[in-house]
């Protein structure tokens, strides 16, 4: 008995040393000779002059005309979610492009939350919201903590964490290296910064800081200056994954060595076209499949798609092709999720 004792005490501890290995493969995070951060790859190519000013021309355009193929949308009045903050049920609650409520171990966190009309600096113009969010701010129930991938504005939309900050003070807001000093301008004041591997304790899970294939910039001359990073959420009871806003790299395998299997990985899987200018730095759903299968998860959810006018894809193309995707590979189509906006889901 003693020696059988020692050997499951030995092997519990090889597969300790096993993960520390692996999860310390996952940062910190590289920069160039100039102290801005960039990916293992290199430099991202983002398409030649002649495909990017045709595109922002678009933009605009599409400030001034309807898109068919938007999600649906069904109301969620925040009820369920407020009662299930004391019971725990494990749910998922797509708001609408990269932002979902998540419930699981006894905590409520926020993904990349964005309420704003417009994914801007300024309100009235910019790329416009096509459906409204599915769940209104003050319907929510108490946020524990808030993570945000990197600083685009469909991502780190100030007006969005200054009201979850000012709602409740207590709740936390985790952010890649270098993103912490612009909310705290805005009074926010309850930030932690975290590098690629590093993880934080809020009750009963791991926030974990992980790598992405991406960029950040935010004005004039600020390019790279902030990380990007995906994040997981790891409790007792549910292991979850968020990849914020990615392309297609290696890192998916060794964020599954190190931290999964996953019970559900929220994938991005629109703003795919023009190839040219997106391959890089976002999924199309075939990737995001392929990242899924990678993440060892057993369920996939998609987002990034259908909320902003962000990109030249009809709306209705990315789940569609998702669902295609799904069906062909080790996911299948049980394993592929697509939501309603405001529909909550349990996993």
């Amino acid at each position: 008995m003693k020696s059988r004792t020692s050997a499951c005490t030995l092997a519990f501890l090889a597969s300790l040393f096993a993960l520390e290995v692996a999860a310390s493969d996952l940062g910190p995070a590289p920069r160039d000779d100039k102290g801005r951060f960039t990916n293992p790859v290199g430099e991202l190519t983002h398409g030649s002059i002649g495909v990017r000013f045709p595109f922002f021309l678009r933009r605009i355009a599409g400030s001034f005309r309807d898109r068919p193929g938007a999600p649906e949308r069904i109301p969620n009045d925040g009820s369920f979610l407020r009662e299930n903050a004391g019971h725990s049920v494990p749910t998922v609650t797509w708001i609408g492009h990269a932002t979902l409520l998540v419930q699981m171990d006894h905590v409520t966190f926020l993904t990349d939350p964005i309420w704003s009309d417009t994914a801007s600096p300024v309100s009235f113009a910019g790329p416009r919201r096509f459906v409204e969010p599915g769940v209104a701010i003050e319907d929510l129930p108490a946020i524990d903590f808030v993570v945000v991938s990197h600083n685009h504005y469909d991502h780190l939309d100030l007006p969005s964490l200054v009201a979850l900050a000012r709602r409740d003070p207590d709740t936390r807001f985790f952010v890649p290296l270098s993103n912490a000093d612009l909310l705290r301008e805005n009074g926010i004041e309850n930030v932690e910064e975290m590098d690629w591997g590093e993880v934080r304790s809020v009750q009963n899970v791991s926030v974990h800081c992980l790598p992405a294939q991406h960029w950040s910039q935010r004005g004039i001359g600020d390019r790279h200056r902030a990380l990007w990073s995906s994040w997981a959420v790891t409790g007792s009871e549910r292991r979850f994954y968020f990849a914020g806003d990615t392309g297609y790299f290696e890192g998916f395998e060794r964020i599954a060595q190190a931290l999964g299997p996953f019970d559900l990985a929220a994938l991005p899987i629109g703003a795919y076209e023009p190839v040219a200018m997106m391959k890089e730095s976002h999924l199309n759903p075939e990737e995001a499949v392929r990242a899924a299968v990678d993440l060892r998860a057993q369920r996939a959810l998609a987002i990034h798609f259908g909320t902003f006018d962000l990109s030249d894809e009809p709306l209705e193309d990315p789940p569609r092709r998702f669902r295609d995707a799904a069906r062909a590979s080790d996911l299948g189509a049980d394993g592929a999720w697509v939501l309603r906006i405001g529909e909550s889901r349990e996993f």
